[in-house]
């Protein structure tokens, strides 16, 4: 492949076709993000075009949109492994490229990065600009305003690609917003306005205050007002597939040596018809038919989170306490269809996981019902509101964490398998799990009329137990689901459909506790089993340090129960690489079939 440097325009719109092309072959296979890679191709061709990859830091938000710069970054051979184990990451990785400048997974961090780059940059006296990527949809949370005012602030060379493929952050104004837009791109129009700046500093103060009422009425009538405002420049909007304007608009906005926004329209799915616009279903797929879109459908168990919709829904339905948000998760929570049905009691608040719980807690004071549906990943963000705006208020607010354990393709910034260790510290708090849909079902009954803060978690996918009939859910106590003989299973959440797979497979007969609440513990029932069964194995879709076997111990050691043989199948103290889960599981060692073999 040619120097990107050296191509022509025409050159660079056959190599976006080309990566676009490469893009849907893979993904119709492997899965991924589709429709925002699409649309971000030709704004990621072009900043390769203009920016020095080897030397300016390419910094993506989120990075489920940058298959194009993996394509241009010596990863076009080994892209066909996209999201498998041992393959290319969805994500921007820099174990696995120095051309990704850094690793992500959650959304709004790409500005605070490249305002600390640019901090070193300046500090090292180098000649590199840091170069952000982010789409209209991460601009909803908070740390991008945090890191567009210290921006402002400082005035460090930083430009910003705004790729707004959803909403625009300002509607455009036909004809007059397209002659705005082009103007301010022109390195005249640059010139221009700030030998305007510099005369209107030199007036009187009379005509000087008149002739800056004037540029602020001008501004009025443009997009950009809010960035201005916030002291960086704004070029915009542009057309996001025009890769001929992006240069040159990206060899001013480089050129200008001060913070630049360039807010790029661009259509979602650009180049496969069938996915353009701004269709949810093409934001992440599975594999797919080529020439219908179409998924070939599974046959297998009701999902968790459709269980866990259901149930809201019927909760919801006799209850009219019961309230609910998500953030920017919809249809990924199972929340579109009360958000439909009572938009009045149920939201998406976008991007916002702390104003989310927050706004939850003021609820629940006034003596609504909230629940709070958020990925284990993504409560991380807002685990201080968690603890100052719920748990401090000792308040009823329920978070239900889809996404626990691990979730496959998506990889480290993905699996869920921190939650019980950063909740299970926080005073007040109440951690417990289902296993199947009744037991799903008896915890949100339970999580409904608890009026102190609790959170359930439940897997992506299905629960690996069938269903059954189970008691109702009684704060701090377990149930033995079954007598055994020496061993003694303990499994929490989707852990006890994991033991009961391997109780199938290993001949000894053992007992199986559904610990059902990691806190508070029954204390009682671990006394009693201690005295029958001497060698304990924990399961749970978790991470050792802080979690369930963890909580155990320390129950034996407050105890003094000193003559137990626990062992964990926890996760030890590491991230959990992306791949087929199976895959993950296997090298791992936490497959059925491995855990049996250990146990015996």
């Amino acid at each position: 492949m040619k120097n990107i440097k050296d191509l022509s325009i025409e050159e660079l719109n056959t190599l976006a076709k080309d990566i676009r092309e490469k893009i849907l072959f893979t993904v119709s296979k492997n899965g991924g993000h589709l429709s925002s890679s699409l649309g971000a191709t030709d704004l990621i061709v072009a900043m390769h075009r203009v920016f020095d990859v080897d030397r300016d830091p390419f910094i993506f938000d989120v990075s489920h949109q940058a298959y194009a710069h993996k394509l241009l970054t010596k990863r076009w051979d080994s892209f066909d492994t996209l999201r498998e184990f041992n393959g290319i990451c969805g994500y921007t990785k820099p174990t696995e490229s120095k051309y990704d400048y850094y690793v992500a997974g959650h959304s709004s961090t790409s500005i605070s990065l490249a305002v600390g780059a640019a901090k070193a940059i300046a500090l090292k006296g180098e000649d590199r600009v840091p170069v952000a990527f982010i789409g209209d949809g991460s601009m909803s949370a908070g740390m991008v305003y945090e890191a567009l005012d210290e921006l402002g602030d400082r005035k460090y060379p930083v430009v910003i690609i705004l790729n707004d493929n959803e909403m625009s952050i300002a509607k455009p104004i036909g004809a007059i917003s397209k002659l705005l837009s082009q103007s301010m791109a022109s390195p005249f129009y640059q010139r221009f306005k700030s030998k305007v700046e510099k005369i209107v500093d030199m007036m009187p103060e009379g005509t000087s205050y008149m002739a800056k009422r004037i540029e602020e009425s001008f501004k009025l009538i443009t997009p950009g007002i809010l960035f201005e405002e916030m002291g960086i420049e704004y070029i915009g909007p542009v057309d996001g597939h025009d890769i001929e304007s992006l240069i040159a608009t990206m060899e001013v906005a480089k050129s200008l040596k001060k913070p630049v926004i360039i807010h790029a329209q661009t259509t979602k799915g650009k180049g496969y018809e069938i996915a353009e616009g701004t269709k949810e279903h093409w934001h992440g797929v599975s594999a797919f038919d080529l020439k219908t879109g179409m998924t070939p459908k599974k046959d297998g168990a009701k999902s968790a989170t459709a269980i866990f919709s259901e149930t809201l829904m019927a909760l919801a339905d006799k209850d009219e306490r019961v309230v609910g948000v998500t953030a920017a998760m919809p249809s990924g929570t199972g929340m579109s269809s009360l958000i439909e049905k009572y938009p009045e009691r149920f939201w998406d608040v976008a991007i916002a996981e702390q104003h989310a719980v927050t706004s939850m807690g003021a609820l629940a004071k006034e003596g609504f019902k909230p629940f709070c549906a958020i990925y284990s990943t993504f409560l991380q963000r807002g685990f201080d509101q968690v603890v100052h705006d719920v748990a401090l208020m000792d308040i009823g607010v329920s978070f239900a964490l889809d996404r626990a354990g691990i979730v496959g393709e998506d990889g480290e910034t993905h699996q869920g398998v921190f939650d019980i260790s950063y909740l299970r510290g926080i005073p007040n708090m109440t951690l417990l799990a289902p296993y199947n849909e009744t037991t799903m079902q008896l915890c949100m009954e339970f999580a409904k009329e608890y009026n102190h803060p609790c959170a359930f978690r439940y897997p992506r996918g299905s629960f690996l137990a069938k269903d059954c009939k189970s008691p109702s859910y009684e704060l701090g106590k377990s149930i033995l689901l079954q007598d055994g003989e020496d061993i003694l299973f303990i499994g929490y959440g989707n852990g006890v459909g994991r033991a009961l797979q391997v109780a199938d497979i290993i001949e000894d007969k053992v007992a199986i506790l559904d610990l059902r609440f990691v806190k508070p513990l029954d204390v009682d029932m671990l006394i009693k089993l201690s005295k029958e069964y001497k060698k304990w194995f924990i399961f749970s879709d978790s991470v050792k340090m802080g979690g369930v076997g963890s909580a155990i111990l320390e129950c034996l050691s407050e105890n003094k129960i000193k003559d137990i043989l626990l062992t964990s199948f926890e996760y030890d103290d590491a991230f959990i690489t992306h791949g087929n889960t199976k895959l993950v599981e296997e090298s791992l060692g936490l497959l059925p079939e491995q855990l049996a073999k250990k146990i015996l």
